[in-house]
């Protein structure tokens, strides 16, 4: 059989990114090993893809050269969708202080209480994604963000909606989406119900905050430094930085805490492990499992950026590829997080293999907000699971022709 570049170059222009987004999700690993070794900057007329680990380290680094320009007609003015701007550094910092580090331990118990009980109640049997892997996080955002009052199911869409225009709704993306402007729309109509909440729910915060409350969730913090005037941050912005903490929580929560036991799954000896490690009191050999999994099948396979300036990419091999001002690159993470540069015998499942160099939660500038959260409440949902007797999935995740696993059905022993 002809190599993936064979087929690659054999393709008409228009035939390329089809034929490269079907290997990119569907053979990854065998795809991008030939990239790195032959053409480590693949070019496009759509898109370029970079596979190493120092262009893909690189280019989110670099946030001068490469920007989140993509994000801007999805988030409008929210400082996700700016880079070195004042705004971005002033509400980042605040948001970073507001989701409280100390707290981790205790959102990983109620994480954990809440997941057990939603498997239990469940009597053996359970579609996870919307029973388990979004409820777990739409439950903590009720619980500890301080959305009170509202609909789940309202919160799941708001997030869903956000996320899907946002990661998956892209002008590259249109290949593999029936109705882009159906996923606009669906959005718009989403962020109009939020907004209409949220501006509720912190006006009735606000009254309460005046009259000394002593609640201690980030919208309660977040109002309390809004009126000590100590830092520019108003009102509006409190409304659209808690809107932030729903829409990072949910859908990459359930996507990740599928995609970790879809793989631990496929490996019966590591999941057999990893169902040992479950059971110990300290969480810490456990969470090697997840996060090794997720290396091998990440949520984001890429990071998308637009290029500034002209920048070479494997500016130190004879591929050497100057990326003109206003091209779309992906930073394929996936392919950069096997890169034998980097990583130590890459093929091999290794849940004690250091994590500081992967990119699960992103990198440089742009690096995930709630990562220290991310951090407990993935591997604790998966914890919980691994913790039932006999469990095992009924097939494999569906994804119903999106790019998100919308259903997972899982049975065990009660």
């Amino acid at each position: 059989m002809a190599s993936y570049l064979e087929r690659f170059d054999a393709l008409a222009p228009a035939e390329r990114w089809p034929a490269v987004r079907g290997w990119l999700f569907g053979e990854p690993l065998p795809f991008f090993a030939e990239l790195r070794a032959n053409r480590p900057v693949l070019v496009m007329d759509e898109l370029t893809l970079a596979t190493r680990y120092a262009d893909c380290d690189m280019i989110l680094r670099r946030y001068d050269a490469f920007g989140v320009d993509l994000y801007k007609p999805k988030q409008g003015g929210y400082w996700m969708a700016q880079d070195d701007t004042a705004e971005h550094w002033r509400e980042k910092s605040i948001m970073r202080a507001i989701l409280d580090r100390e707290e981790v331990p205790a959102i990983r118990e109620y994480v954990g209480g809440k997941a057990g009980a939603l498997l239990t109640a469940a009597g053996g049997a359970m579609d996870i994604v919307p029973g388990l892997t979004r409820a777990v996080p739409i439950a903590l955002t009720q619980d500890w963000f301080g959305y009170d009052g509202a609909d789940p199911h309202a919160l799941f869409e708001w997030s869903y909606w956000s996320q899907q225009d946002a990661f998956w709704n892209q002008p590259f993306d249109a290949i593999a989406v029936p109705d882009p402007g159906a996923v606009v729309r669906n959005r718009e109509l989403a962020s109009v119900a939020m907004v209409a909440y949220l501006a509720a729910l912190v006006a009735g915060r606000a009254i309460e905050v005046k009259a000394g409350s002593s609640r201690s969730d980030p919208v309660t913090r977040l109002l309390r430094l809004s009126f000590s005037g100590g830092v520019r941050f108003n009102v509006e912005q409190v409304v659209s930085n808690v809107g932030g903490l729903l829409i990072g929580a949910v859908e990459t929560t359930s996507h990740c805490a599928v995609n970790v036991l879809q793989e631990l799954f496929a490996r019966p000896e590591m999941a057999a492990a990893a169902v040992a490690a479950a059971g110990e009191a300290d969480p810490t050999a456990f969470d090697g499992f997840v996060f090794e999994a997720l290396r091998f099948r990440p949520a984001f396979p890429y990071f998308f950026r637009t290029c500034h300036t002209p920048t070479t990419l494997a500016s130190d091999t004879p591929f050497a590829t100057t990326i003109p001002p206003g091209a779309t690159v992906l930073a394929v993470t996936h392919s950069a997080m096997f890169d034998p540069a980097v990583f130590a015998d890459p093929d091999r499942f290794d849940p004690a293999r250091p994590t500081g160099d992967e990119f699960t939660f992103g990198q440089g500038l742009h690096e995930c907000l709630g990562r220290a959260i991310a951090a407990v409440m993935v591997p604790e949902i998966v914890r919980q699971v691994l913790r039932l007797p006999d469990v095992s999935p009924a097939g494999l995740p569906d994804y119903r022709g999106g790019a998100v696993p919308e259903a997972y059905q899982l049975t065990w022993r009660v």
